[in-house]
């Protein structure tokens, strides 16, 4: 069973194989091998004589394929003599599929027009997506506040741990070195005026209303917007979520809206730790630099520093929060089946939730500057 045989003609600048019997996939191997060893490079045509091939498989035809084009390669021609409409439409059907696939698509230059459409049209998909996304939230959040059983706490106190609690030392580090530095440069403009007790005014109203719950937020969406982007999105990555939804979960009830709500509760208390921190540090430098005492910077900050100030930074809290943990979560169901796409949905976020940040916190100063608050 699949016998085969090779005979090899010489006469001058030609070389004749002359095969017989059955080319199959577990024959041809020991023709290829016999084939290798000969010395072709000096001819100017071979021929393929299949007349007495009784029968001749696909491997046996990509061999055939593949040592035309070898042949080719070297400019030597090849002639096949074959009589069978089986084989030879064997030999044809494999050129045919070699050469679809070998084809190469030259790479068409886009032009800034078409570059400029694409980027268009793919901001207005990511934008339909998240307002598609937003309905949905706020659909399942009426649902989940109907109802005191529907709210996940333990999920929530989680969160707030993960979030918040771990995120206290980088808050406070950071806010404290804000003070420090702002009190710092302030310090030298106003010696210069001998207005050295002006800078608890600059530092209170700065630090309260702007400065504190800036870079918390900044702070916050750099650690916690990738966290939940890569959780998501690991998740989707492994079909958890389809696990979730074929056992009758809801993402949104247990993953989406506890993480959400836990980030809108945290970032308030964290500005509040941070006002206090950013003053510390401002304190420090207007005792150490322009000799202001501890008591009499307190003093003077509780005449001068209306609690308007206070409160305004504290309430921009849970839309900063709502706005970072929003874009991270959605960025994390936006990932695709590829970890390059679960890093490239991370970065996206926490840039994202900063630039939406400082865009929330400019039309807040905006709208109470216009409401004169």
């Amino acid at each position: 069973m699949h016998n085969s045989s090779l005979d090899i003609a010489y006469s001058d600048n030609r070389l004749s194989l002359l095969f017989g019997g059955e080319l199959t996939l577990h024959n041809i191997s020991k023709i290829q091998k016999k084939i290798k060893t000969l010395q072709i490079s000096n001819k100017k045509t071979i021929i393929l004589d299949l007349t007495k091939v009784a029968l001749l498989d696909s491997a046996a035809a990509i061999f055939f394929y593949n040592f035309q084009k070898r042949l080719e390669s070297e400019g030597i021609n090849l002639e096949v003599a074959c009589n069978d409409e089986d084989i030879l439409s064997m030999l044809a059907l494999v050129k045919r599929q070699k050469s679809r696939y070998e084809k190469k698509a030259e790479p068409r230059k886009i032009g800034s027009l078409e570059r400029l459409g694409r980027l268009v049209h793919y901001k207005y998909t990511l934008l339909v997506d998240f307002i598609a996304f937003l309905g949905e939230l706020f659909a399942n959040t009426f649902h989940y506040l109907s109802s005191i059983k529907n709210i996940r706490y333990k999920e929530m106190l989680f969160e707030i741990n993960e979030s918040g609690v771990k995120a206290l030392s980088i808050v406070s580090i950071t806010t404290f070195l804000i003070g420090v530095v702002v009190a710092y440069q302030s310090a030298y403009q106003l010696k210069i005026y001998g207005a050295n007790i002006f800078i608890v005014d600059m530092l209170g109203i700065s630090i309260l209303r702007e400065l504190a719950p800036l870079i918390t937020a900044i702070v916050i969406a750099g650690r916690s917007a990738s966290a939940y982007t890569a959780q998501i999105g690991t998740m989707k990555i492994t079909q958890e979520l389809d696990a979730m939804k074929t056992m009758g979960f809801n993402p949104y009830k247990f993953l989406v809206l506890p993480r959400i709500f836990a980030l809108m509760i945290v970032v308030p208390i964290l500005i509040f730790i941070a006002d206090i921190m950013g003053i510390i540090g401002g304190m420090i430098i207007a005792s150490v630099d322009l000799g202001i005492s501890s008591t009499l910077f307190l003093d003077r900050f509780g005449d001068v520093i209306a609690a308007k100030h206070f409160f305004v930074g504290i309430a921009k809290g849970p839309f900063f929060g709502f706005l970072i943990a929003s874009i991270a979560i959605h960025r994390g169901l936006s990932v695709e089946d590829s970890t390059q796409s679960l890093g490239s949905n991370t970065t996206k976020s926490v840039v994202e939730a900063i630039f939406a940040v400082i865009i929330c916190d400019a039309i807040f100063s905006i709208i109470l500057t216009k409401l004169g608050i």
